[in-house]
């Protein structure tokens, strides 16, 4: 499962990925980062959480490099990731040096306090 949410008053992107996600639990989500996107300036932070995954397959690296592309074409400052097991991290920081073509700040972070912290440095 994928949860997104915006604020526009904080500038903030936050997806929350549950569970063992799934390719089309990503293509599904890019539809409502369109959308929640359209709320935010260039410069914004975008929080990747992912506290509560049990696993993000290889296979979904496509889905996540263009959900990361468009990410980084709305202009992503920022880039805060939680990622407590970094077994369960598939690749973003390889994905990352692809998709975001702007270099974006990114932080990754051990839990979601440390992350709140880091969101506006």
């Amino acid at each position: 499962m994928i949860l997104a949410t915006s604020n526009k008053g904080k500038q903030l992107l936050s997806v929350c990925y549950i569970g063992n996600v799934r390719p089309a639990e990503l293509k599904l989500g890019r539809e409502e980062l369109k959308l929640l996107l359209t709320d935010l300036r260039p410069g914004f932070c975008f929080l990747a959480n992912l506290t509560n995954v049990e696993s993000i397959g290889l296979d979904c690296r496509t889905d996540l490099g263009r959900n990361m592309d468009l990410i980084s074409q709305a202009g992503v400052g920022r880039v805060v990731r939680v990622i407590p097991d970094p077994s369960k991290d598939p690749g973003l920081n390889i994905l990352g040096f692809f998709h975001y073509p702007n270099h974006p700040l990114i932080i990754t972070c051990a839990t979601l306090a440390e992350a709140v912290g880091k969101l506006h440095d």
